[in-house]
């Protein structure tokens, strides 16, 4: 009996991860990544409106950066890079925080309890420090929860902070219906008179923004340069790795975890004090779980998440604009902002992996 030759036929195609990728050329793709979004957002948009091209791009750049929307964007921007901010120290351990929203809305709440009950009753300047006070020890507390369960009991992060999130709604409901009996499911600036933020040189939001660029600031150094951001990443890497050369992982943990949590509640803080002087049930406006989104493409650089932040925004505020121009469906925003998302997101695969084709000469003579 003649031998039977075993065929073995390789894969059209592999994958494998890319380590020798430039700055330069991950920019390109990124770039490329963003043209072919707008030009898909704009080839859906004329098949719904008619309109060319052109000026729906033209939209979509006035709906962010148009007359006297240009600083109501960047505080958009210093808001939704400060929630960023939070869960980067927490997503560099590994710790997959989805609770950033309830940890938000629970600093948003507390701003708004001492607003509400301590108002006219002290100085503003007074308030305002209590305000703040309160706002990042409510955080705080919101996110230590979770991390001493996780560390002490290993309990599953990402459910546990999930789940904290509609806590936080709950409480803020019942906290409307206590403040208010109208039934108007807001709390707004009627009843919230006093510790609202002061103008600077007659500005709104500025010093919101000055506030979110300190903490970018101080949070690239804390993470960089300082012993703590050392031992965040080592216990990112390898749980094992960090107790072998004794670094208590419990304790680090727990730590980064309220960092992250103080973060959050200044973000309540901004939201309510320095800019809404109000407080709802979607006040974070989904920030939070944007923000993981920011964090992640910006891989978790406080300073490349301002750029990050600002194309998320900018795009977001662009789609609202179209829709709104047009007189499309409201959700017809959300599915440009998801088309545009969708390749950027994508970009990162070619960015981090690439695809090797297999031609095997080998198979074809076998075959033969």
């Amino acid at each position: 009996m003649k031998n039977k030759k075993n065929k073995t036929h390789e894969p059209l195609f592999h994958i494998s991860k890319r380590t020798d990728i430039s700055i330069s050329r991950g920019i390109v793709i990124r770039i490329v990544a963003i043209l072919a979004a707008l030009i898909v957002c704009g080839i859906v948009t004329k098949v719904f409106t008619g309109d060319d091209p052109v000026s729906i791009f033209k939209t979509i750049y006035l709906g962010a950066f148009g007359s006297g929307r240009t600083l109501v964007t960047i505080h958009e921007i210093a808001i939704l890079l400060c929630v960023s901010l939070a869960v980067t120290p927490a997503f560099r351990m590994k710790f997959w925080n989805t609770g950033a929203e309830g940890q938000v809305l629970i600093g948003c709440l507390s701003t708004a309890m001492c607003m509400f009950y301590l108002g006219a009753k002290i100085p503003d300047g007074v308030l305002i420090l209590i305000m703040a006070i309160f706002a990042i020890v409510s955080g705080i507390i919101w996110a230590v929860i979770p991390a001493f369960f996780k560390a002490h009991w290993g309990t599953n992060e990402t459910l546990f902070t999930l789940m904290l999130n509609y806590v936080a709604i709950q409480l803020i409901e019942f906290f409307l219906k206590v403040a208010d009996k109208t039934g108007s499911n807001v709390v707004g600036p009627d009843l919230l008179t006093h510790g609202w933020f002061p103008k600077l040189f007659g500005t709104n939001y500025l010093l919101n923004i000055l506030i979110v660029a300190v903490l970018t600031a101080v949070l690239y150094i804390y993470l960089n340069y300082s012993k703590h951001g050392y031992e965040i990443s080592v216990v990112g890497e390898s749980e094992n790795t960090a107790k072998y050369i004794g670094i208590n992982v419990k304790k680090v943990i727990i730590r980064t975890m309220a960092v992250s949590g103080a973060i959050c509640g200044i973000a309540g803080l901004l939201l309510v004090g320095g800019a809404s002087h109000s407080i709802d049930a979607n006040l974070a406006g989904g920030r939070g779980f944007t923000a993981i989104m920011v964090s992640w493409l910006a891989k978790f650089n406080p300073v490349t998440m301002i750029l990050t932040s600002l194309l998320i925004v900018f795009l977001e505020r662009g789609a609202d604009e179209v829709a709104s121009k047009f007189g499309l469906n409201a959700d017809f925003s959300a599915i440009l902002t998801g088309i545009i998302l969708f390749f950027i997101i994508g970009c990162e695969f070619f960015i981090n992996y690439k695809i090797n084709f297999n031609h095997s000469k080998n198979n074809k003579k076998e075959e033969k």
